[in-house]
């Protein structure tokens, strides 16, 4: 029998196959558990005729994990792309944060429109929801400074630092017109002096609500064993296809870790 070698000949339905594949039985049992009949019987007929598959393939295929359900037909959500994280050190405080990149193909035939995809600097405006800017801690006035040298060495324009009393900042492009910013201050910040109630008035914080958001209550945690809340249209969603959303809504918790998770580095020394 013929070995299938090529990921993009492979049908939605035998992309999904595949992935069903992979799971144990239990896994398997709790997503076909949260299916139509017509989608088990379609997903069921295409694990009977996948035939071979090359390894490259499979693996492939694991890289994408998502399924989507859209018009009766299962296929991938997408396809691999990059995805970078990268950890800020805390220094003296102690502290740290991480933020992600993500690049996938379909990006590069999505154009970029000043005021609506992208600010374009630190005082314009873009779409809710969008990245305004994306502003860095460096850890004293010298390593602000430090960076600056640092980055016009590379050629690269930059403003600053500006005093805004809170922080001192410079400002820069990055790649594929990114607002940048670095900042620095030597103080922490006073929110009595510094969070404007007539601004928050004016977006629609109350001061009963602006009092949480400034000084919230302290919460430890349940153990990790609040359950997924019922779905409320009134509340924030990821952007999913309605079905495949509300099949990852009924998914227990430790399906989803075990069948989404990965361990290994992409580069093995």
């Amino acid at each position: 029998m013929r070995v299938r070698t090529d990921y993009r000949s492979l049908s939605g339905i035998e992309k999904a196959a595949m992935f069903m594949l992979s799971l144990d039985e239990e896994h398997a049992a709790q997503l076909f558990e949260n299916m139509g009949d017509e989608e088990i019987r379609e997903l069921s007929q295409g694990m009977a005729n996948l035939g071979n598959v090359s390894s490259e393939i499979v693996d492939h295929r694991l890289g994408a994990l998502s399924v989507e359900v859209e018009d009766g037909d299962l296929h991938t959500l997408g396809h691999v792309g990059l995805h970078c994280a990268l950890a800020q050190a805390g220094g003296a405080t102690g502290n740290e944060c991480y933020f992600s990149i993500v690049q996938l193909p379909a990006v590069a035939d999505i154009p970029i429109e000043m005021g609506v995809t992208h600010a374009g600097s630190g005082a314009g405006a873009c779409a809710p929801g969008t990245l305004q800017h994306l502003a860095l801690k460096a850890d004293s006035r010298a390593d602000l400074l430090a960076m600056r040298d640092r980055i016009r060495s590379r050629g690269v324009n930059v403003i600053g630092p500006i005093r805004h009393g809170i922080c001192e900042s410079i400002y820069f492009a990055g790649p594929e017109q990114l607002t940048l910013e670095v900042a620095t201050s030597n103080e922490p910040i006073n929110p009595r002096q510094w969070v404007d109630p007539a601004v928050a008035e004016k977006v629609g914080i109350s001061a009963e609500d602006l009092a949480i958001y400034c000084t919230p209550a302290p919460y430890a945690g349940e153990a990790g064993q609040v359950p997924q809340p019922p779905f409320d249209p009134a509340k924030p969603h990821q952007a999913y296809p309605k079905d495949l959303y509300q099949q990852l809504l009924k998914t227990p918790d430790d399906v989803i870790t075990a069948q989404a998770s990965f361990e290994d580095p992409p580069v093995r020394t």
